[in-house]
């Protein structure tokens, strides 16, 4: 049956080339290739060049790959694509060519470029409170004159609009600059390209690209974190941009000072010009942002009490939020299905389960203190009286346990501790949970309380 799937992806791909347009299939899907199917559970797996792309390509396009493969084959209940093994994505994204960068003017009737999505412009991304800082920021950035801060880091969770604030400001700025050169990378990429240049003994050409550049847009840096030899080039790379007066933007999922395993003089440098954090979207943001997608789908009729669930239950990020649209869009379509209410909560509850906000460690943390009755500020106190440091070691305990937070991160947020105490913390509390049952009992009561 994974042979008779093989077959299919040609037929498939060829659909998803006329309906996302030829540079976005060309620039994410075209590299993709076909790797098995499983009978059983209907799932198709599919291969890109690399993690990075694997990811984008899943949070992005998941439920467009869905709907493309059931259209050929019915038998179909979910499309996952996986990055290849570590020595073949290295060779192809060293493989790539440099894209984006430009150096010839862009036509003037159509100043979206290649390798960027037209779409993912100033004029569609919806502003709120949530996000004013950042958007405004990132139009000074592209405008002609020298922008007011420089470098420009945007820092969000996933899906909350950095990568359109970055594809927006490479085309405005290549708008007013048509003869400038722009790089757009992820820091994958860079880290990457940056290792093949000093295997191949190519360190000058490629110091040299990235020096040229008039703005360059690095997304993802907290992929470059813990490789030293790739932060000091990328140290003094930023140097040389600014010292030139070049302009440059770093996206990230959280502020350079809770960047884990950054010395200290490249955070500095990010932290130099901008820092605009992008929040969770509000409600109003959330509603306006389905509205705006609807408006483009004069056809499409969805009633305001499906909109308020989605706005309601898909709070955390913009990607979700959109996926959720889909799905209940290609539902509709697919199936004749009459969409309502009761369509959105049968079709979506796996979903709504899954969008649920994650526990942060200030949560935690005022859980436990709320709990053991103390002040929030104990957390990150050098008292070491027994009161104290055993609800600390619970909120470590806990922070660990319920958050994809390091070691070393978990040790920051308790006062600059070091992750060697978090870990002792750990193992202290987990062994007490075997003997201790008062106080196993404690932590399934804040646990509980975590989870409402």
């Amino acid at each position: 049956m994974s042979g008779d799937a093989a077959t299919l992806w040609p037929r498939v791909a060829e659909g998803l080339r006329r309906d996302l347009g030829v540079r976005t299939f060309d620039h994410w899907l075209k590299p993709v290739r076909f790797a098995e199917y499983c009978a059983l559970s209907g799932v198709v797996t599919l291969e890109a060049a690399s993690r990075f792309s694997a990811n984008w390509i899943n949070e992005r396009f998941g439920d467009r790959l869905e709907l493309a493969w059931r259209q050929h084959l019915p038998t179909v209940r979910g499309v996952t694509v996986r990055g290849a093994s570590v020595g073949a994505e290295r060779a192809a994204i060293l493989a790539q060519p440099p894209l984006p960068t430009f150096e010839t003017p862009a036509p003037a009737a159509n100043p979206a470029l290649p390798g960027f999505d037209p779409r993912l412009s100033f004029d569609r991304f919806v502003v709120a409170r949530s996000n004013i800082l950042a958007a405004n920021a990132a139009r000074r950035m592209a405008m002609v004159e020298t922008p007011q801060f420089n470098p420009l880091y945007l820092c969000s969770g996933t899906g909350q609009g950095k990568t359109h604030l970055i594809q927006a400001i490479a085309q405005d700025y290549a708008a007013a600059h048509p003869t400038a050169t722009i790089i757009l990378m992820s820091a994958e990429k860079f880290m990457l390209e940056f290792v093949g240049a000093m295997r191949g003994g190519d360190m000058m050409a490629f110091k040299a690209r990235l020096r040229a550049a008039d703005l360059l847009l690095l997304d993802d840096l907290q992929f470059v974190i813990g490789k030293n030899s790739t932060q000091e080039e990328l140290l003094h790379t930023i140097d040389d941009l600014m010292t030139a007066g070049k302009r440059l933007v770093v996206t990230a999922d959280r502020p350079p000072a809770m960047l884990d395993g950054v010395e200290a003089r490249l955070l500095s440098r990010l932290s130099g010009g901008l820092v605009a954090d992008i929040e969770a979207p509000e409600d109003d943001l959330r509603d306006r942002i389905i509205r705006q997608r609807l408006a483009a789908m004069p056809m499409v009729e969805v009633p305001d009490d499906v909109v308020a669930y989605l706005v309601k239950h898909f709070t955390r990020n913009i990607r979700e939020l959109e996926g959720a649209l889909n799905k209940l869009l290609a539902y509709a379509a697919l199936t004749g299905a009459r969409l309502d209410l009761a369509l959105a909560e049968d079709r979506l509850a796996e979903n709504v389960r899954s969008a649920r906000p994650r526990i942060t460690i200030d949560e935690i943390q005022r859980a436990v203190c709320a709990h053991y009755r103390l002040d929030k500020s104990e957390m990150a106190s050098k008292r070491r009286v027994r009161a104290i440091a055993r609800p600390r070691q619970v909120a470590m305990y806990l922070a660990k346990e319920l958050t994809p937070r390091s070691y070393p991160e978990i040790g920051r947020r308790f006062g600059g501790r070091d992750h060697s105490t978090v870990i002792h913390a750990v193992r202290t509390v987990e062994a007490l949970r075997v003997s201790d049952s008062e106080l196993d009992a404690e932590i399934a009561a804040i646990r509980r309380s975590l989870n409402g």
